[in-house]
C-alpha cells in the first residue's frame, strides 16, 4: 500500500458487522464511531461513563439517523467491570466482528484502578488484556475477525519498568504513559502471534492516532497549547484505527499511523514506525505472563 492512499471513502459497506469500540463517547473513538455507523455498521459503545456516552450517541444519530448504537458500561479501571461487559455482551450477539481497543487515560497524576494498578498500565493496558481474551470466543464466530488496539508514538519512549509495574516504589506521569503505550504494541504484536500459532482466522493489527486534540491532553499541563500548535483534529486521528479495523490492504500484526513525515504527526494513515523491541519474543512472553498473572485471565498461554 502506497502512502497516504486509504480516504474514509475507502470503508467498504459494513452491514451486518458489529463492533465494540472501548472509550467510544470523545476523541478518537467517537469519530471512529461516527465512520463506522455511516457506513452500516453495528456499534457497542463500551464506556466507563454511560451518561456521557449515551449523549453522544444522540449526537451520532443527528448525523446518521440510521444509526446503529448500543451503549454498554465498561470501566477498564475495574476487573469486575470488564467481566460484567463480557458477561452482558455474550448475552446480546453472537459473533464479534472487530475490537476497537480505544480507551485510555494519559498523563494523571498517581492514580489507581480498583485492583491497586497504577492508572495508566492498568487501564490501558492490563484492562485491555482481560477484556481481550474473553471475547476470542466472539471474534471466531464472525467470518473476518479483527482485533486493533490503539497505541502511540509515546511507545517510542517506553521501557518496562520491571520491578516498579505498578509505581510501587516511584512514579513519573510520563514514564508511565510511555509504558503502557509500549505494552499495548507488544501486546498486540505478540496476540497476532500467538494467534496465528493455533490457527486462528482472527486479524490483529495496532494503530495510533499521531498527535490528535483529544480530552486525552486535559490531565496534562499546557497540553491546550500543544493542541493547538501541533495536533491534527480527532476526525483524522481515528482513522488509522480506523482503516486497521476495515481495510483489505493491512497485514495482522502490522502498526499504522499518519503518514506525515515529520515524526508522524499528522496526515492520513500509512505503515507506522515500531521500535525493534516491539518483536522481542522473550519480552513479550514476559510482559503476558505477567499480565496474566495480574488479571487473573488467562488465554493462548503456552
Amino acid at each position: 500500500m502506497s502512502r497516504s492512499r486509504w480516504r474514509p471513502a475507502h470503508i467498504p459497506d459494513l452491514f451486518g458487522k458489529t463492533i465494540v469500540v472501548t472509550g467510544a463517547n470523545s476523541g478518537i473513538g467517537l469519530e471512529a464511531v461516527k465512520l463506522f455507523v455511516a457506513n452500516g455498521a453495528e456499534v457497542i459503545m463500551a464506556c466507563r461513563n454511560t451518561a456521557k456516552a449515551e449523549a453522544a450517541a444522540e449526537q451520532v444519530k443527528i448525523l446518521t439517523p440510521q444509526a446503529s448504537l448500543t451503549v454498554l458500561p465498561l470501566d477498564l479501571a475495574d476487573l469486575e467491570s470488564v467481566k460484567t461487559f463480557v458477561a452482558t455482551l455474550k448475552q446480546r450477539i453472537n459473533k464479534l466482528d472487530v475490537l476497537l481497543n480505544n480507551a485510555g487515560v494519559m498523563a494523571p497524576p498517581l492514580q489507581r484502578t480498583k485492583e491497586g494498578f497504577e492508572m495508566q498500565f492498568g487501564t490501558n493496558h492490563l484492562g485491555h488484556f482481560a477484556l481481550t481474551g474473553p471475547l476470542l470466543s466472539l471474534l471466531e464466530a464472525a467470518p473476518a475477525p479483527r482485533i486493533v488496539q490503539i497505541s502511540s508514538l509515546a511507545h517510542r519512549g517506553g521501557k518496562i519498568l520491571w520491578g516498579n509495574l505498578n509505581a510501587e516504589k516511584r512514579y513519573s506521569r510520563w514514564s508511565f504513559y510511555c509504558q503502557s503505550k509500549l505494552a499495548n504494541l507488544i501486546f498486540a504484536k505478540d496476540l497476532h502471534r500467538r494467534l496465528q500459532k493455533c490457527g486462528s482466522s482472527i486479524q490483529v493489527m495496532a494503530a495510533h492516532p499521531g498527535y490528535s486534540a483529544t480530552h486525552l491532553q486535559d490531565t496534562v499541563p499546557g497540553g491546550g497549547v500543544f493542541n493547538w500548535l501541533l495536533a491534527q483534529p480527532a476526525e483524522m486521528g481515528c482513522l488509522p484505527g480506523v482503516m486497521a479495523a476495515t481495510s483489505d490492504n493491512v497485514t495482522s500484526g502490522g502498526y499504522y499511523g499518519p503518514d506525515g513525515k515529520v515524526f508522524e504527526l499528522r496526515g492520513y494513515p500509512a505503515p507506522a514506525f515500531a521500535r525493534k523491541i516491539t518483536d522481542n519474543v522473550g519480552l513479550a512472553e514476559k510482559l503476558w505472563d505477567e499480565s496474566e498473572r495480574l488479571t487473573g485471565v488467562r488465554y493462548l498461554s503456552a
